[in-house]
């Protein structure tokens, strides 16, 4: 029943037949202009796989290995390079085998893998980020907020609770029921 329905459907074609198959669809080679219309900036580099998301575009990702394009353009050297490749192995010299893989990607994993250096300028923007907060502080504490009122002074907090103790002032359970009256000190 199935299958009916995707053959009906792939006849008329009103609706891609990808759109209902999991299948990966087999790549068709593109003509010169089709490949110009649908992506104008390519240039003269190859489409070699679906890439990231599918869009044809050139990455070096850890966790998606094989880019969409090649990272360089197709000139004459790379493409008797890649005539050469065709062949056995063992006639390639090293610097040929770097320049073919120089001609597909960009970096290699250990060069993908390998510290820039970035944490420097992310501690140095944090360190100054710190330095300006803790300036604004003490700008706003000198010339913008009021000075601190008496009551916050060690000795007027000391003078207000022998007060409250010689009031009575919470007297069954606040400060001065913890005062022993006859000793004149606390419990």
């Amino acid at each position: 029943m199935a299958s009916n329905v995707l053959r009906v459907i792939s006849r008329h074609r009103a609706v891609p037949i990808r759109a209902f198959t999991s299948s990966s669809v087999s790549r068709q080679s593109l003509t010169a202009e089709q490949r110009d219309e649908i992506h104008p900036r390519l240039g003269n580099r190859d489409i070699v796989g679906f890439g990231y998301n599918g869009s044809a575009n050139y990455m070096d990702r850890l966790e998606l290995p094989c880019p969409a394009i090649r990272f360089k353009e197709s000139t004459p050297d790379v493409l008797s390079l890649r005539e050469k490749e065709k062949g056995d192995w063992k006639n390639l010299s090293a610097e040929e085998k770097k320049a073919l893989y120089r001609s597909s990607f960009c970096q290699t994993f250990s060069e993908m893998r390998a510290p820039t250096g970035e944490w420097k300028s992310i501690l140095a923007a944090v360190i100054g980020c710190i330095a300006i907060t803790g300036w604004t502080y003490l700008f706003m504490k000198k010339f913008v907020y009021p000075p601190m009122p008496h009551t916050i002074t060690k000795e007027w907090q000391e003078a207000n609770v022998q007060r409250m103790i010689q009031q009575r002032t919470g007297a069954i359970e606040g400060v001065a029921s913890n005062w022993d009256y006859e000793k004149g000190q606390w419990k």
